[in-house]
Order: structure tokens, then C-alpha cells, then sequence
């Protein structure tokens, strides 16, 4: 690459981007691939190409089919600032002021996340999540998560009942935010053992992803598949809130043993004719909750 003696480049460093010049007593750097930064020192006009820092993440996220986010949020300021973090995290990010057009375009040019504010013009942002989980739509098993400015408990509860795979309360960190999306990307990717488990009136594709209860087609979000999934590959053992946690999310740094809980609710209103007494996934006060075969399954 050669570069005029007072040609303006454009370097970062850790946390901002900048214009310079050549000779100005600093490394003038500028990503031009996603996996190789060039850097261009002028005193001394050398030039070398390193394999960008985060280089092994962008890898992983082309292995994704498909790293595009749909962000909906009504604030340009924030959209902005979350667009910049994510695509220097190797992502392609579409942004919506409103819900309007949202699911059309998704239909179209298939998201790997959707990142939705609650309270945007023109829509809700959980009435969209509903949209979203509705059973044999082609984006149901697509990752949601919430970015709001509610933060109660119970919105937080509200929201991953309407199906969000996470729910993050603005104000935000921005690396937690991108740690938080690659953590669900990581979390809602299939299962390694295909497989196929029958128990009872349940038929738990693993390769696939798909339930079946009692022969019907259930849609489930991707952690409710892996709780359960989880938890049928261990019949009548009691796991803790907290080694579900390590086992199904893996990274727990951003989630609540409460999570557990909402998440077995969820699953018990669709696999168990009466989610009162539930015959598959037991409570065992003051442990956690185990899988149980139905009895004459069990027989």
C-alpha cells in the first residue's frame, strides 16, 4: 500500500476512531479486513499486516449462517452506538425506529438476533416478541433479546415470558451488551449429540430442535429446547437452579437462578396437560427439579 507524504489516514485505538496524518509521531491503523489489521508506522514508513485482535471471534461468527442483528429502538443516538459496537464485533446490523416492517424484512433477509426495545413508536416491542415465537412461524426459534428502559421485576419477569431468551435494562454497558448477544448466540446454537429422545408424550429432536407433545409440533425458544433437552437426558435426577445454570446458559454472569424458574414455567405450560401438576418436570423443594417418566412409561 502506498500512502501521499500528507495523505489523511484513519487510526484507532482502544476505544475511539480518529483521523491523522501520516509522520504525526503515531501508528496510523485502519481495519480493511475483518480478520487482518493493517497497520502503517510513518517515521519509519513501515508497514505490517497482524491478525486483528478479536480475529478468532470473527471466525466463529462466519460460521453462524448468518451474523445480520435487527435492532429495534426509537432513540438514534443509542441505535447508533449500538450499530458501532456491534459491527466492530463482526456483526451486520439493520436498525427500526418502529415494529412496522420489522417481521417482513426478517422473512426476507433472516436475522441471527433480534435485539428489541419495549416502549418504540408505533408498536410494542413485546407484542413484536410474541409475533416472533408464534408456533410454526420460520423465525420462532430465532434469539431475542430485550434492551429497555423498564426494570422492574416484574417486566423483567413479563418479558422472558413473552418468549425473550434475555432482557437487559438500559443504561447499558456496551461490552456487556455485545458479550450478552454472543453469549445467547453461543447458547441457542444446536445441540452437539443428535439424537432422538421419546419419553412419554414427548418426542425431543435434538438434531432438528423440534418437540413434539402428544404428536403435535411445539415451537420452543432455543433455551427452553436446551432446558428441557437437558434435563430429559438425565431422568430422575435432581440438578440445582444454579447447575442448570452452568449447563444449559453456560456463562453466568448474566443471568439469576429466578431465570431457571421462569423458564420451567414456560416449559410446563407446554408440555404438561396440567402445568399444576406437572407430570415430567418435578419441583423438589429445596433442591431444584428433576425429570420424571410418566409412570406407565416408567413401567
Amino acid at each position: 500500500l502506498c500512502l501521499p507524504p500528507r495523505s489523511r489516514v484513519l487510526y484507532f485505538d482502544s476505544s475511539h476512531a480518529r483521523s491523522g496524518r501520516p509522520g504525526d509521531g503515531r501508528a496510523a491503523r485502519s481495519v480493511f479486513h475483518p480478520f487482518l489489521t493493517l497497520t502503517v508506522y510513518p517515521e519509519s514508513g513501515a508497514t505490517v499486516i497482524v491478525p486483528a485482535i478479536n480475529s478468532y471471534e470473527h471466525i466463529a461468527l462466519s460460521m453462524i449462517s448468518s451474523n445480520r442483528i435487527f435492532v429495534v429502538e426509537d432513540d438514534v443516538d443509542i441505535s447508533r452506538l449500538i450499530s458501532h459496537h456491534l459491527e466492530a464485533a463482526g456483526f451486520r446490523v439493520r436498525t427500526f425506529p418502529t415494529t412496522q416492517g420489522v417481521l417482513a424484512e426478517a422473512e426476507r433477509n433472516k436475522p441471527c438476533l433480534f435485539l428489541l426495545d419495549i416502549m418504540v413508536p408505533g408498536g410494542d416491542g413485546m407484542e413484536l416478541c410474541r409475533r416472533i415465537r408464534q408456533p410454526g412461524e420460520p423465525l420462532s426459534m430465532t434469539p431475542v433479546i430485550f434492551l429497555t428502559a423498564r426494570t422492574s421485576e416484574g417486566d423483567r419477569v413479563l418479558g422472558l415470558e413473552s418468549g425473550a431468551d434475555d432482557y437487559i435494562t438500559k443504561p447499558f454497558s456496551t461490552r456487556e451488551l455485545v458479550a450478552r448477544v454472543k453469549t445467547v448466540l453461543r447458547r441457542c446454537q444446536p445441540p452437539l449429540s443428535p439424537g432422538l429422545i421419546v419419553a412419554g408424550a414427548l418426542e425431543i429432536d435434538t438434531a432438528a430442535m423440534t418437540l413434539r407433545v402428544r404428536g403435535e409440533l411445539t415451537v420452543t425458544t432455543a433455551t427452553e429446547f436446551r432446558l428441557l433437552h437437558y434435563l430429559a437426558q438425565h431422568p430422575s435426577r435432581v440438578f440445582t437452579r444454579d447447575q442448570l445454570l452452568d449447563a444449559v446458559w453456560r456463562d453466568t454472569t448474566f443471568v439469576s437462578p429466578r431465570s431457571v424458574d421462569v423458564y420451567v414455567r414456560k416449559l410446563r405450560e407446554k408440555i404438561e396437560k396440567n402445568p399444576e401438576r406437572p407430570e415430567y418436570l418435578k419441583t423438589v423443594r429445596g433442591a431444584g427439579y428433576r425429570f420424571e417418566l410418566p409412570r406407565e412409561e416408567a413401567q
